[in-house]
């Protein structure tokens, strides 16, 4: 099948306030453009560079998300664009970003990414960890960004058990928050993998790359 039939065939199975984010990290700019030719807007990156070079090149009403994990160096190359990241794991990360966004005067919509793997591998906070965060002066005097919600993500394993329980978990986080931030609406969790578990555990963004654009191409 073709990117766009992929595209397609996962948009029409996806429920109703679902966000389909289509992964292109590794992908040349011509997959990006025949999903973009299906009327797609949203791509993801995992990398800083590439999202900027695909971004100075490709149509400009692409919204752009960062999903990758973020070094701070980076963050000024991407904050004139960028549409949303995804993994915010630390205070340090989101005032750079703060400060990033202020010169070009804009509010960078931000997810705080939660560590709810049994996996070290996987970056984000914990529950304590994003209650500092959010009760800290700093995050306070931040104008120029903008907490819309969590990310998180599962333990990449079989069992099916275990995967549906840190979704759950996420949302109950998730739940908990709105409760203290009405304003925040995205719960992204859920990959080409697992996005059928995280959606019926409440995510309401996935990610999705390789059952769009087939397997990665890493050189």
């Amino acid at each position: 099948m073709s990117i766009k039939d992929n595209l397609i065939s996962i948009k029409n199975e996806l429920p109703n306030g679902v966000t389909l984010v289509a992964v292109s990290k590794t992908k040349p700019n011509e997959d990006i453009l025949e999903a973009y030719n299906t009327g797609h807007r949203i791509f993801g990156e995992n990398k800083v560079q590439e999202m900027v070079a695909k971004w100075e090149e490709l149509p400009k009403d692409i919204e752009w998300h960062m999903i990758g994990h973020v070094q701070r160096n980076k963050v000024k190359y991407m904050a004139e664009f960028v549409s949303l990241i995804h993994g915010v794991d630390s205070l340090k990360l989101l005032k750079e970003i703060n400060k990033q966004a202020k010169k070009h005067d804009r509010v960078i919509p931000c997810l705080l990414q939660m560590h709810i793997a049994e996996e070290d591998t996987k970056f984000g906070l914990d529950d304590s960890e994003l209650s500092a965060l959010l009760q800290s002066e700093a995050f306070k005097a931040m104008d120029n960004v903008k907490i819309v919600g969590l990310m998180g993500m599962a333990t990449f394993t079989q069992n099916e058990n275990q995967v549906r329980k840190e979704f759950a978990h996420l949302k109950s986080i998730f739940d908990q928050l709105r409760q203290k931030l009405p304003e925040i609406s995205i719960l992204s969790m859920g990959m080409s993998g697992d996005y059928t578990i995280a959606i019926a555990e409440g995510s309401n963004m996935v990610r999705i790359g390789s059952s769009i654009f087939g397997a990665r191409n890493y050189h």
